[in-house]
């Protein structure tokens, strides 16, 4: 039998050899990028000396992890990072979701597409044009929403890069807005994919519209959803850098309200020049990432195994 098998396994590899080779390519960028860089945990564990290199700084144990908890800052970056995560990830379903099915409903194909185009342009500005746009509404001199939106209104003029009780509010909103575009491609195509035998018979039924996408299209995408769900769980503790560092313009001010675990590691990286607290506080956000997946996914392979991710 093993010979059999070995036999087997020859010609596979034999008939087959083309495309494994075509994989090698690949496969090192994986492992120079993403395995080999699992070396530098030991930094976390590490008061780096760069004269001794990795290997030969001393050891620290969990002091790096301490520092980063016995901060007096521990509970406010871990509180930002927690709750915009958290509103973003809710943000990110329903918005995109309730796009996707309105441009579902579309009955000009031509229409749809371009409000696609349109909704996905900003997914491809980096954060420091998101920024300068951002500015350019929120300027206290020049800016759009205080020379005119809110004269229209007859309000009072907002220092928004001095006042941060709005930028809880404003922060889910830039956000939505930059991602709302990918995430709506996604649960179109996923919509695209049902098959159109579902809405011919729900229509001589004599379903409406609404039932028509309760019934049938959100239950078929579910998965989708699900797996959209769970991957940004799994970064529940990372923060977009550019998002809490650019749009904010480093005002002191803002602080309380837009320092999360990532823009507050940098700072004080800045600060002290101590990599081992980065490294932990990176190690940190993954270990919690990767807890909370299979967590989310056991969770809701108990209610339902198909939408499962694994």
């Amino acid at each position: 039998m093993d010979i059999l098998y070995g036999k087997f396994q020859k010609s596979v590899f034999r008939k087959y050899w083309m495309f494994y080779l075509m994989m090698l390519p690949g496969i090192a960028i994986l492992v120079v990028n993403n395995y080999i860089p699992m070396f530098g945990i030991l930094i976390a564990f590490k008061n780096i000396n760069y004269t001794d290199g990795i290997l030969g700084s001393p050891w620290t144990g969990l002091r790096n992890f301490e520092y980063l908890f016995k901060t007096k800052d521990a509970w406010i970056i871990t509180r930002n990072t927690l709750l915009y995560n958290g509103s973003f990830i809710v943000l990110n379903l329903i918005v995109p979701l309730a796009f996707a099915l309105m441009l579902n409903e579309m009955r000009s194909r031509f229409l749809a597409k371009l409000h696609q185009t349109i909704m996905f342009l900003p997914y491809f500005l980096s954060m420091v044009v998101v920024s300068y746009l951002a500015f350019a509404f929120m300027s206290d001199e020049h800016g759009f929403l205080n020379t005119t939106l809110l004269p229209m209104l007859g309000l009072d003029e907002v220092k928004w890069y001095f006042t941060k009780e709005v930028w809880p509010y404003v922060l889910p909103l830039v956000n939505t807005w930059k991602w709302v575009g990918y995430y709506t491609v996604i649960y179109m195509a996923a919509i695209i994919g049902i098959d159109e035998e579902y809405y011919e018979a729900a229509t001589i039924d004599g379903a409406s519209k609404w039932k028509q996408m309760t019934r049938i299209t959100i239950p078929l995408i579910t998965p989708v959803i699900v797996i959209m769900t769970l991957l940004q769980i799994g970064r529940i503790f990372n923060a977009d850098f550019g998002l809490f560092f650019q749009v904010p313009r480093e005002s002191g001010v803002l602080f309380p309200v837009t320092n999360v675990i990532d823009t507050y590691v940098y700072r004080t990286f800045l600060t002290v020049g101590d990599i081992g607290l980065s490294s932990a506080a990176g190690l940190l956000q993954s270990v919690v990432g990767f807890t909370l997946v299979f967590l989310s996914n056991w969770i809701v392979r108990r209610i339902n195994k198909d939408n499962a991710l694994f």
